[in-house]
This record gives C-alpha cells, sequence and structure tokens, in this order.
C-alpha cells in the first residue's frame, strides 16, 4: 500500500515537472519565431544611399582671385548654398609653390583663380585631377583647358590704353609693336619691366610668340628678340610702388598698360576714361579658372562645390557684383553694360599656352640680364 501511494506520488510529480518544463521549452520557441518573423518594417532601417543628403565637408579653398571683398562675397554665397569654405589667398606664383611642394600631402580641396600659364606647372606637377564639371560645355570656346583639367570663371584682357586727353585716337598706337616702332611714342609709354608679376610677362609673351621658331633662341626668331629690344629701348621702366593708371592719367607715361576688370575703378579713382587698342592680331587674355587638387579627401564636396561655383547663375551675379567678365557665355548676359561693350570689341590672342609656360622663365630672365640695361 505504502509503495503504491509512493510510486503514485512520484509519477504526479514527475508529470507536473513535465509540464512545467515543456511549457518554458514552448515559451522560448514562441519568443525565438516571434523575433524572427518581426517584419522588417518594425525595425530602425537605414536610409537608402541615393536618398540620403548629400554631405558637404568643410573645404580648404586656394585662389589669388579674393581681395576687394571677392573672398568675403563667394564665402557667403557658398555658405548660403550648403558649403562651408575657407578661403586661402596669396599671390598666383605663391600659390602655385605651394601647391606643388605640398602635392604628396595636399592641404588644399580646390584651386581657383589661378592663370592658363600657372595651371600648366600644376599639371605638369601632377597637382590637379581631371573633372569636367557641366557647366564647361557654357565656357567660351578655347578657353578651357582641353585635357579637362581646369576651366574657366572670369576673363580680365591685358589691353593696351592711352589717355585721350593727350594722345588723340587716331594718333594713339594700334598695336604693342607700335610703341618701339615709332619715334612719336619715345619716352610715352611704360614699358614692362616689372617681370616677376603675371601681366608684364604676358604683354611680353604677346610679342614674342608671333615670332615663335623651334630653332629660334627659347622657340623665338631674332626678329622677335629685336622687337623685344626695341619696345624697351623706346619706352620708360615702371617704377615698383607707382601705379600704372596713376602715370596715364597724370600724362607722366600717358601710354601703359590696363587690365581690363580694373579700368571702371581706376576711372572713377582718377577722373580719366583712358582710350584702349584693339590689335588685329587679339590682345592677350587672362581667364581665371577652377580646378580640383590632386589627393583631396573630400572629392565628391570638392567637386560638388565647383559645379556650383561655375553655374551662370553664381558667375552672372559675381559679374554684376565685381564689374567682371565671365567666361560662361550664360553668364555673360549678367555682366554690366559698359564690360559687354568693352568685349565686344575685343578678341582674344591665340595663346599656346603649354609652350609660353616652359619658356616663359627663360624669356624673363634674357630680357632682364640682357635687354633691360
Amino acid at each position: 500500500m505504502k509503495k503504491s501511494l509512493l510510486t503514485a506520488s512520484i509519477l504526479t510529480l514527475s508529470l507536473v515537472l513535465a509540464a512545467c518544463g515543456g511549457g518554458n521549452a514552448n515559451e522560448e520557441q514562441d519568443t525565438n519565431n516571434a523575433s524572427a518573423e518581426q517584419p522588417a518594417a518594425q525595425q530602425p532601417a537605414e536610409q537608402p544611399a541615393a536618398e540620403q543628403p548629400a554631405k558637404n565637408e568643410k573645404l580648404i579653398v586656394y585662389t589669388n582671385a579674393n581681395s576687394d571683398g571677392r573672398g568675403d562675397w563667394l564665402v557667403e554665397k557658398a555658405k548660403a548654398a550648403g558649403f562651408e569654405i575657407e578661403i586661402v589667398g596669396a599671390g598666383g606664383a605663391d600659390l602655385t609653390n605651394r601647391l606643388i611642394a605640398e602635392k604628396n600631402n595636399p592641404v588644399a580641396d580646390v584651386v581657383f583663380g589661378l592663370n592658363n600659364m600657372l595651371y600648366e606647372n600644376l599639371k605638369k606637377e601632377n597637382v590637379l585631377i581631371q573633372y569636367v564639371p557641366a557647366w564647361a560645355a557654357d565656357v567660351e570656346a578655347g578657353l578651357n583647358d582641353p585635357e579637362g583639367y581646369y576651366h574657366g570663371l572670369v576673363k580680365q584682357a591685358i589691353l593696351l590704353g592711352y589717355n585721350p586727353d593727350i594722345i588723340s585716337a587716331d594718333k594713339a598706337p594700334k598695336d604693342w609693336l607700335d610703341l618701339g616702332n615709332n619715334p612719336e611714342f619715345q619716352g610715352k609709354y611704360e614699358a614692362p619691366t616689372m617681370l616677376g608679376q603675371i601681366t608684364p610677362q604676358l604683354v611680353v609673351a604677346g610679342i614674342l610668340t608671333r615670332y615663335q621658331d623651334a630653332n629660334g633662341e627659347y622657340g623665338i626668331a631674332q626678329a622677335g628678340w629685336d622687337e623685344i629690344k626695341k619696345l624697351y629701348d623706346n619706352g620708360v621702366g615702371a617704377v615698383e610702388g607707382e601705379d600704372t593708371y596713376a602715370n596715364i592719367a597724370s600724362g607722366k607715361t600717358p601710354i601703359g598698360t590696363i587690365v581690363s576688370g580694373t579700368l571702371k575703378k581706376k576711372t572713377e579713382q582718377y577722373g580719366v576714361a583712358a582710350g584702349t587698342v584693339s590689335p588685329e592680331v587679339g590682345v592677350p587674355m587672362i581667364v581665371e579658372h577652377a580646378g580640383i587638387v590632386n589627393g583631396t579627401k573630400k572629392i565628391d564636396t570638392a567637386q560638388r562645390f565647383v559645379e556650383w561655383m561655375g553655374t551662370a547663375e553664381v558667375q552672372g551675379e559675381f559679374a554684376a557684383q565685381f564689374n567682371a567678365m565671365p567666361a560662361n557665355t550664360k553668364a555673360a548676359e549678367q555682366a554690366n553694360e559698359e564690360v559687354k561693350a568693352l568685349y565686344a570689341s575685343l578678341k582674344a590672342q591665340a595663346f599656346d599656352w603649354g609652350f609660353i609656360s616652359d619658356n616663359v622663365g627663360s624669356w624673363v630672365e634674357k630680357i632682364e640680364l640682357e635687354i633691360m640695361k
């Protein structure tokens, strides 16, 4: 009897324990199943990459075109467009040397404002990447780098100007070559002696490249060097610290070099509206360009910024604000009327920028050592 009762009790206890154990196993399984079967919509999901807003990292922008409020203007406009940029400004040659020195560990992400000669140096040193923004197709033909490393933003014409109160239009020179060949102009013009600067270098290049000769000294025939010698012999050397336009206005040297972008400001400053010369061969044209630095770790942001900066909208606003002439033909419509009228009378002199970049250092050295005595 006792054995029967004990056996029955053990059996009952076993059933209870089994029931409890089975219940826990089923509950755990149900919980796992519920977790596995939970719809994906109820779990936090990452937004698809294509729909995420573009992340604009802070850009370091090197330029020689930030004076007269232009840099501040660009910073504010860029900020409104969603970009944070830090402008590092310096002279064109200094920036070029700095970019080359930093090419193995670049600091800058974007560079703009430099001219063709300096960009050619950067290309040779592998400082730039090839990138063609959408707006490049709207830039005036012949101004972009054909290999796609840099693209035009702003045009600056290098002009031969004169004081119309002293020299009438019919007696004014018609070409740079007239200066050294006409005795009437002796001592009346400022010769381009400050050859450490880009503008005088381009005046010289505008003469020398007309006499390009593979067998000549530094690629130039003797006739070209003869013209350069006459240019310096018949003129007056520039004086460091003196304003060329001030000397034109005062009559000290009523003929001299003028950069188109300064015409309005200088006219207002000195009260003389200089006449300008349009040679048949054309005028040297400085074009400020934009490029992306090779090795930037912010390539996507740099590309978006360049795409934005060169648009007709941005360049048109810049032109109206700073009396500039955009390289972008659509933006040119927004340029001030006097600027459009000036450029309608000009054509750009055809330059082989690679040839000039390769030889201009030797030209300057020869002129300084052998011709400017």
